[in-house]
């Protein structure tokens, strides 16, 4: 947890094996890997696992293949988040004993009643901070009584910004997020304690990843400077989107990686053909990533999503 900010670069694709790898999630490992190597950085590989009655030993198989098959290996061996939930929860304890964080005794069911009474209202949901405010003498009493609790972070109020290579300067204001949870009841974590727990451990410097996750970004500076540690330069790309502009779902057919091996698709065109719609190559062109590396440029990437469909491989 004592990690600092690498002089080299280090950029990590983090798939979820819950499902099969899609030509979105194909795109965002490209970018990672191109990046590490115009950099002469390191590309490291860490399947998110911790959802353990959807991630397979068998899905994570097919990903592995399918990024080697694709000519992107990791640098480094393969981190498993499952095997960091010790680490995420010492970062926990660590944001509750420096007073970043404080338990949150509601439940869910109080939660859910609040969120149905503020929708009847047509208001926004926000936690209260209701627990926030607890006495040290109330907070013991809790404890004794063995109740539950989940760990939140204490947003502040004031301005977050940070300096994205797609969209240039974004600032959200903090009062915007509300105090969200680290670690569940239970002690396991939430992806935005462990997604930052596993990336300084792995002393990642560069997050390259899609459009999706950037209200994830001000959370997680958070919870780097309330750890004591530099935050990574952050960068979102557009999403990949079906003909009808709508996120990649069954809806469009089956988009996944495992398919086109099937089909006998090649590699170097599933690489022309998110390169050109990158606008990098010419239609129709087919390559290996190392052929990318001359023209890869995030800075020229058009920030409207790009639109795939299986027409793109013919």
């Amino acid at each position: 947890m004592d990690s600092v900010k690498s002089s080299d670069v280090r950029v990590r694709f983090a798939p979820s094996p819950t499902g099969d790898l899609h030509v979105g999630g194909v795109r965002t490992a490209l970018f990672n890997y191109l990046f590490a190597r115009r950099s002469g950085g390191k590309f490291l590989l860490r399947v998110e696992d911790t959802d353990k009655k959807r991630s397979t030993q068998e899905a994570i198989q097919v990903i592995l293949d399918g990024l080697a098959w694709l000519g992107m290996n990791s640098d480094e061996g393969v981190v498993y988040q499952s095997q960091q939930q010790s680490a995420h929860r010492k970062a926990g304890d660590k944001l509750l004993e420096n007073g970043a964080a404080y338990r949150c005794f509601c439940t869910k069911e109080q939660i859910a009643e609040r969120r149905e009474i503020a929708q009847r209202k047509k208001n926004e949901y926000k936690y209260d901070r209701r627990c926030a405010h607890l006495s040290d003498a109330e907070i013991k009493v809790n404890l004794d009584a063995n109740m539950p609790f989940a760990v939140r972070l204490k947003v502040p109020g004031e301005l977050i910004s940070f300096d994205d290579l797609v969209h240039e300067r974004i600032t959200v204001s903090g009062m915007e997020i509300e105090d969200f949870i680290l670690l569940r009841s239970d002690g396991t974590p939430t992806y935005m304690l462990a997604v930052v727990v596993d990336d300084l451990d792995s002393g990642v410097t560069e997050v390259l990843r899609a459009d999706d996750l950037l209200p994830s970004t001000p959370r997680q500076m958070l919870i780097y400077r309330h750890l004591g540690a530099e935050s990574p330069d952050f960068t979102h790309v557009p999403l990949v989107v079906g003909p009808d502009h709508r996120r990649l779902a069954k809806r469009h057919g089956d988009t996944s990686l495992a398919r086109y091996r099937r089909e006998g698709i090649s590699p170097e065109a599933i690489i022309g053909a998110l390169a050109h719609g990158s606008g990098w190559v010419e239609e129709g062109t087919r390559c290996r990533p190392e052929d990318l590396l001359a023209r890869f440029d995030l800075s020229s990437l058009p920030t409207e999503p790009m639109i795939w469909s299986d027409e793109r491989l013919q």
